[in-house]
Parts: C-alpha cells; structure tokens; sequence
C-alpha cells in the first residue's frame, strides 16, 4: 500500500484527508513542518501533501528543507493552498511542486490528483532506473573497449589519454617500460595458455604493487607500461622498479621455467624526457633497450643513458683505445655463446656478411629429446644442457657462434664451413658431450643448413 505524509496545522483538514485517503493509501498525519522533517530523518512515504499557510514555517520552508535531504529530494509534493490566485499556483511550480490542491477538499478530485501524481512517479522512477541501466552498460562496454582483454590493464588508447591527461594539468611523474626476457621460449616450450597465465601473473603482480595514482598498461605482447604520478625521485623510482623486477622475477621461478626469463624496465621522467605520451614512451623505449643490450634483468633511466651519450660526445679517442675498450673481455679459445637477443643481431649481420662475400657458413641446430618417453627432471635437463653447451663451446673456434634457443634447443653458426665440414664438426660436438654426460635417457639429434644471403 501507498504511503502519504499529511503536513497540515487544520486537524479538521487532517482528519478530512485520513477519511477520504486510508481506504486506498496509508495516511501519515502531521501537524507541523518539523514534525515532518523529524519524520522523514527516517521514515518514508511515496508522496507528500503539504499545506502552504503554517506557522513557524510555512510550506515553502518545509519544501526547501526537504529537498536538502538526499534520500526525500524526489519524493513527489502536493500542495494543499486555500488561495485560488494565479500568483500562489505560480510559486507552487516553481518551488517544485507536481501539483497543488485547493481547500476545501474535494474527495473525487482530491482522490484523481493524488493518483495521477503517483503514476507519473511510478513513470518517472521506472525510466530514471531504465536510463540508470543504460548509462551503467554504455560505462562497462566503454571501459572494457579501453581494457586490455586478457589481463584487464588499460591498453594504450586509454593510457595515452589518461597520461597526456595528468600531464596538462600539470601532474610530474615517470613512464617505465616493462618487457620480459625471453617470454617467447615460454610460449614455444610451454604453449600459449601458459603464456597467458603469465602475462595474467604479470598484470596481478604489477597490480599489487602499484599506487592508487599510477597507471597500469598492457601494450601488447610481454611489453606494459606504468605510469607513475607525483613521483619525481630517481631514488624512489629505483625502488619501484627493484620491486617489480623482484618479485616478478620470483613469480618466474615459481613457475619454474626453463627458459632463463627475467625482467627488464626502461625508464622516463617528466619534464626532462618529454611531456607527452608519445615522447616519454619513446624515451623509455631507448632506455628499455639498453638494459637489453647490457645484460637485462635490470632498470635504466633514460636520463642516465643521455649523460653517458654525451659523455662519450665531449670524449675524442683514437683507434688503439677503441679497439681496447670494445675487445672481447674473456680469454678462452671457444665459441661465443650469446643470450636469444644478441644472437638474433649477430645472426642478421653474418646474413649480410654472406650475402655480400658469398662466403659459406654454416647453422647447425641441436635437439635434445627423452628417450623412451621418459621425462627427465628440470635439474637433470638443465645439466644436459649445460654439458652441451660446454661440448660447443670447447669444440668450436672464437669465430663460431653459438646460443640457447629454448630449454631443448641450441642454435649454433659455422663460419666459412662447408657442409661436409659442417657434419664433422657437429660429430665432434656429440663425441665430447656424450664424453662429458654418461647417463642414457636422452638422445641429441642436429639438422644443419647452409645459411643464405
């Protein structure tokens, strides 16, 4: 049943209204203006009639007083008016009244505007829930085409916006660049559902340790970006970047590939390395790529990589110098043995070196493979491969190049070898590993193929 609150100081008028009404409605009657804002601190009711000439305070004041309190501001009001001229209907309306009752009470009428008021609520209520809806949806399906769907971090579009953003308005922060090493040989070896629940991992670990401010960003692959707001210190940055690089780092291990993965951040500061999205990205990027070039699982401020830049430019050396400081630091007679990424270099440059002197060289790729179905522990394929590589490393010459392409594989690059000679030399690579691993559960199998330029 339909609730009314009746605010009226004529109890004739009161009693009047209870008999025409309490047969269809509940009728609450009230005989001041703060009697029934005392009632409505709590209580509720679907519409108020409200009588306009009270002492103390009139109906205005009470209309006001109601619409000041949040959960009351929509309830439907009435007035109850004896005046009949055009200048009390006006106010009436223009305080936000739906509608105004004239004194004395006419049940029929009395009876039909009530319910009609009660109606165009019902309307009123059930279109703002419909529109309510609406907008919800439009805001879900508007944040999921700014979410990444895998991980549910931004994706760029977003990020871009939200930093170029904070950035107008004046906010200092850094951009860091984070990309796993090696994540490629996790898809390979593992397969994409455990590279996704990598990335996932990624995403939480990232979550966990970012600030209420900062903005987390997956901008494709194993790359995210963070943009961390109102932090200017290189000291606290370090830190942050410390923390994510170690605890992803041993959420990597629990894992436990084998695949040497680690993680590696390139970082940007506002203003000094850009004031934009696109700038302080491009920024990080360079810095991310140093670390890459300088042994990964590490951080790197693109600030930092600009001063040694210009360092080296304020600095003229000869020759004898240069080929002193880029010499190989090691002193051993093998093969060099390279992570994946400067293999991939290496690799591109020996293809131009045989394209352009027609030079035979020779890749040679070694599979490692259970016999007899066996599955061999993680620290027992871990020593294969260690003895493997050292069986490369020990039978080949400085000029050879050699890499680990996953956790069963090993690529390595003849240079000015023929096939024939090719095959001799990966014999001798199987004589002085199975010299070195006396265990019989694995089998070593090698393709070769003359590179082409």
């Amino acid at each position: 049943m339909k609730s009314i609150l009746v605010v009226d100081d004529d109890k004739l008028n009161l009693s009047t209204a209870r008999k025409v009404l309490s047969e269809d409605y509940k009728v609450i009657p009230v005989v001041r203006g703060e009697q029934a804002l005392s009632y409505l601190q709590n209580g509720s009711c679907d519409i108020i009639l409200l009588d306009i000439n009270m002492p103390d305070m009139d109906g205005f004041q009470v209309l006001e007083k109601i619409r000041e309190m949040e959960r009351c501001k929509n309830i439907p009001v009435i007035f109850l008016t004896a005046d009949d001229d055009t200048e009390t209907e006006t106010r009436c309306f223009k305080e936000g009244a739906i509608d105004f009752i004239a004194k004395p009470f006419v049940p029929a009428v009395m009876r039909s505007r009530i319910g009609r008021a009660l109606e165009l609520e019902e309307l009123r209520r059930s279109l703002a829930d419909k529109l309510e809806q609406k907008t919800r949806e439009v805001t879900d399906m508007k944040s999921k085409s700014r979410q990444d769907a895998l991980t549910g971090l931004w994706n760029r579009i977003y990020t871009e916006e939200a930093v170029n953003e904070m950035i107008a308005q004046g906010a200092k922060g850094a951009l860091l660049m984070i990309d796993m090493d090696n994540f490629k040989a996790i898809n390979d070896n593992y397969g994409h559902i455990a590279g996704d629940q990598t990335l996932k991992m990624f995403a939480d670990t990232l979550r966990s340790l970012a600030g209420k401010n900062d903005v987390l960003c997956r901008i494709g692959g194993d790359e995210f970006v963070v943009f961390i707001k109102d932090v200017t210190s290189k000291d606290m940055l370090g830190s942050r970047a410390s923390d994510i690089i170690s605890d992803l780092s041993a959420k990597l291990k629990e894992c436990k590939f084998e695949t040497n993965s680690s993680v590696s951040i390139g970082i940007a500061q506002t203003p000094g390395d850009g004031m934009d999205f696109d700038k302080l990205y491009n920024s990080a990027d360079k810095a991310l790529y140093y670390v890459k070039q300088n042994g990964k699982n590490s951080y790197h401020f693109y600030s930092d990589k600009m001063k040694e830049e210009k360092e080296r430019a304020g600095k003229v050396v000869d020759l004898n110098y240069l080929r002193d400081f880029m010499s190989r630091a090691d002193t051993g007679k093998g093969a060099y043995l390279l992570d994946f990424d400067s293999f991939h270099h290496v690799y591109n440059f020996i293809t131009r070196f045989v394209q352009r002197e027609g030079k035979d060289v020779q890749t040679l790729l070694f599979t490692v493979t259970e016999k007899d179905d066996k599955e061999l522990e993680v620290t027992e394929m871990e020593l294969v491969m260690e003895l493997l590589e050292k069986a490369i490393y020990t039978s080949l010459r400085r000029s050879d190049v050699s890499t680990r392409y996953s956790s069963k594989q090993i690529i390595v690059i003849l240079m000015d070898t023929n096939t024939e000679n090719g095959d001799m030399v990966a014999g001798r690579i199987l004589d002085c590993f199975h010299e070195l691993y006396t265990g019989e559960d694995v089998q070593i199998d090698y393709g070769i193929a003359c590179m082409e330029g």
